[in-house]
């Protein structure tokens, strides 16, 4: 790889364990478990929904207007840095955060996990800037590949801390606190290769008025959907299929603890997922090269599918022993699937756009995807709160899988 493409797939590395940490595994827990203890199972991991869809309808509204900005010369790298800095900042605030103070939890999770996905929008729309067309798919599969390898490390950090402070209680306050520290110091190293080494190869000339010009030119993009068919025809299935994958992303560990798996077992399936992730998700974008990139987005989902069905089904499973090997079942299909299916539609949606408006239409990208990510959530936790069974709000997720993957048939591009 050359030295920018080592500086964008770092950043994967680092940002990967803001994604693991504090979205997946501990952070879930510790909102559960400490900051929300005293709610009852069902109302926390609702309000655990609608604070991961507050934080994406957040962006979704501004991400196309600063994408549109940041196509001009030298902006992309000036709302990236300005995004990781907010990120970083409330992700070490959450380590001040007490017993008790669940919706104080929630506020500053929403400003830390809008820090991290607007800067992936324009870290995402980067890619058009440090590799070619033909290597989309090979370097945008090892930037997932190796964040999930590479967060491992801090995840065992973090795993140690915790366990050095028992967990006979539950989660340690102090040590969980470290944690989060842990994480943010992480990401903020992994994140200077590409503060340095990342440039705007890409750009449209800067008008008299920035502002005025991006609005004007996100809306005549809007206005003419038309004449680019394709690529809002990608993301209208990734609309639906993405709703899928997030959500089972950030709603696991709550699901887990519904179903009163023990925070050992939690965090051992999660690590397990990552260090299973990373060899399929090179092995998706290997297989892009010979099967085609929407034959294998399309696998995904169909592995998806499954993986909603099966998870219905365990609390049904009255044997302990089987409902848990059944668990680490699903953790090995996620771990197949997930990094395939997110790399493989970044670098799809990079072949389809023009290079010089990449972070505009990357911002539509993250538009549909954020607004999937309030959809997926929220979904779950009105189905379970209807029902007063999660099982249900998951088994609610295998109709977006499908209609994601319908759409995705009827793109022309193989």
């Amino acid at each position: 790889m050359s030295r920018e493409e080592r500086s964008w797939v770092l950043y994967d590395v680092g940002n990967s364990a803001f994604v693991l940490v504090m979205i997946t595994a501990i952070m879930p827990i510790f909102y559960k478990d400490i900051a929300a203890g005293h709610l009852t199972g069902a109302e926390s991991t609702a309000h655990w929904g609608y604070a991961n869809s507050a934080a994406s309808l957040i962006l979704a509204l501004a991400a196309p207007i600063l994408g549109a900005m940041a196509d001009y010369r030298r902006r992309k790298k000036v709302f990236f840095l300005c995004f990781l800095g907010l990120g970083v900042s409330f992700n070490v605030a959450l380590s001040f955060i007490g017993t008790g103070q669940w919706l104080l939890c929630l506020v500053f999770f929403i400003l830390a996990r809008v820090g991290w996905a607007g800067s992936n929008l324009f870290y995402d729309a980067f890619i058009v800037d440090v590799t070619t067309n033909e290597r989309m798919d090979l370097i945008s599969s090892r930037g997932y590949a190796m964040g999930y390898i590479g967060s491992v490390i801090p995840f065992l950090a973090v795993v140690a801390l915790i366990l050095s402070g028992g967990l006979e209680d539950g989660l340690p306050l102090t040590q969980s606190r470290l944690a989060f520290l842990l994480v943010a110091g992480w990401w903020l190293l992994l994140s200077i290769p590409a503060v340095r080494h990342l440039e705007q190869r890409h750009y449209l000339p800067p008008p008299a008025s920035p502002l005025k010009e991006s609005i004007q030119r996100f809306w005549r993009t809007l206005t003419r959907i038309g004449s680019h068919k394709q690529v809002f025809l990608f993301l209208a299935a990734y609309f639906f299929y993405i709703d899928g994958v997030g959500t089972i992303i950030s709603m696991s560990t709550a699901y887990g603890r519904d179903l009163g798996f023990g925070i050992p077992l939690l965090i051992g399936v999660l690590l397990f997922i990552q260090v299973i992730a990373f060899p399929f998700a090179l092995l998706f974008g290997r297989l892009a090269a010979t099967f085609g990139t929407k034959n294998m987005l399309l696998a995904g989902i169909a592995i998806y599918c499954l993986i909603t069905v099966v998870a219905f089904s365990l609390p049904a499973i009255d044997n302990q022993s089987l409902k848990v090997a059944v668990f680490w079942l699903i953790a090995f299909m996620v771990a197949s699937a997930m990094g395939g299916i997110q790399s493989l539609s970044r670098s799809y949606f990079g072949k389809l756009i023009p290079p010089r408006n990449s972070a505009e239409f990357y911002g539509f990208y993250n538009v549909f995807g954020k607004f999937a990510a309030i959809a997926g959530p929220a979904l779950m936790g009105v189905v379970g709160e209807l029902t007063g069974e999660s099982r249900w709000g998951v088994l609610s997720l295998l109709a977006l899988f499908i209609i994601g993957g319908v759409l995705l048939t009827r793109v022309e591009r193989s």
